[in-house]
């Protein structure tokens, strides 16, 4: 594969907190150094600034934090505008002189502070709403103190995202809507109430079918709040639909921890999935992770669930073409005419959505950083943001170092 022989790049970026934010934008910065480009901001500004396409990304796919970068980028806002506004962000006020107005081609981003991200779930974490109907409702199931939870135990989130919606509105996106973007933005989510994931980006109709919805009717801040809704930190967020009705939604990967489908299907070539969950892998350093508490532990459970579906994903896409790869070599060698042949593969290719054109590059950490296992996920601590940059940093250019430009 020669990258700059792809002419529709995508990058795709996961979640994971403050973490994998900083992640990411060591990922872009590396690309940056290889001369990847990185187009956002109004049409205009695109189809002025941005005339060819090489190396080009002009579609970005977002989950939970990796919305939000993805938000900033597709904004128009440069890689170190945005490092600026994580690293300044430690939690202190800034001046209203200081905030700068939206620019066609911004430069200024302001800082990212605590408050921007964790708004305390003040509705929720009333006490008459943690035992709101303890002894008002029969419990669904019967038992011991899984129904005692359920029953009393009312809170949906400790915090909301309505902050982060406020200041990707206010700071980012003046017109908030994915149509006022010269590139395509999608915004993954997990509908609330239903087995399914949600697509938020520039379509002309709501489409959906048994796994997926494609939805118009959010703006980009309200999506990107929705996704980064991150169960049990944060309380799931409403969205009203094209009928009126308010839908709940949360963190963007329960479904799908990486949504490389989506650039493929419309029409990316050169696919770049960014993702910084890896677990633990022993080392003598540290030692058992069974000596560091209930919460390192869980960590490593959630990561090692993670990594077996991102696993899986990429086995599957590859055994999917090497699948197709031997019944066509096998189908050459018979008798069968080209026109059969031909019908042949292509149903396989219709039935297992398998695009031969579409290269995928995967970038994550090194199962032997455990410094990046332990990493706050929600830190915005500078000396600690610059570690994980650097880290996102160096395995992007691992990842690219095998790659022909």
């Amino acid at each position: 594969m020669r990258l700059g022989e792809k002419k529709n790049l995508a990058l795709v970026l996961s979640g994971g907190g403050i973490k994998a934010a900083a992640f990411h934008i060591g990922v872009c910065l590396a690309m940056r150094e290889k001369g990847f480009r990185f187009a956002g901001g109004s049409p205009e500004h695109v189809a002025s600034v941005f005339t060819d396409n090489k190396l080009t990304f002009k579609t970005y796919v977002g989950s939970s934090a990796g919305a939000i970068i993805s938000a900033f980028i597709a904004a128009g806002y440069d890689i170190d505008s945005i490092i600026e506004a994580f690293t300044k962000g430690s939690g202190l006020s800034i001046s209203p002189s200081r905030k700068k107005h939206y620019d066609p081609n911004p430069a200024y981003l302001r800082p990212l502070s605590y408050r921007d991200l964790f708004a305390l779930n003040v509705r929720a974490s009333h006490p008459s709403r943690i035992f709101s109907s303890f002894f008002r409702k029969k419990p669904v199931i019967s038992g011991g103190i899984e129904v005692l939870l359920k029953r009393g135990f009312k809170v949906n989130g400790i915090f909301s995202t309505e902050n982060i919606e406020k200041y990707i509105r206010e700071n980012v996106h003046p017109k908030n809507t994915f149509a006022s973007l010269g590139v395509n933005l999608y915004i993954v989510a997990t509908q609330l109430n239903h087995a399914r994931k949600v697509v938020f980006g520039n379509f002309a109709e709501t489409s959906k079918d048994d796994q997926v919805q494609y939805a118009n009717f959010a703006s980009v801040s309200q999506a990107a709040a929705a996704s980064a809704s991150l169960p049990p930190f944060f309380s799931p967020y409403p969205i009203h639909d094209n009928r009126g009705r308010e839908i709940y939604y949360f963190d963007g990967e329960i479904r799908d921890t990486l949504s490389t489908h989506v650039a493929a299907d419309r029409g990316a070539d050169l696919v770049v999935a960014s993702y910084s969950i890896q677990p633990y892998h022993y080392s003598k350093e540290i030692g058992s992770l069974h000596e560091y508490g209930m919460p390192v532990i869980f960590n490593q459970a959630l990561y090692q669930s993670v990594q077996q579906k991102i696993t899986s994903h990429i086995k599957y896409q590859k055994s999917v073409g090497q699948l197709i790869s031997a019944v066509d070599g096998y189908l050459k060698q018979t008798d069968i005419s080209i026109e059969h042949r031909e019908k042949l593969i292509d149903i396989l290719v219709t039935r297992t959505k398998y695009n031969a054109n579409v290269d995928y590059i995967y970038i994550h950490p090194s199962p032997q950083d455990y410094e990046m296992f332990f990493a706050d996920h929600f830190s915005l601590n500078p000396d600690i943001l610059a570690k994980i940059v650097k880290t996102g940093f160096k395995s992007a250019m691992l990842a690219l170092r095998k790659q022909t430009i």
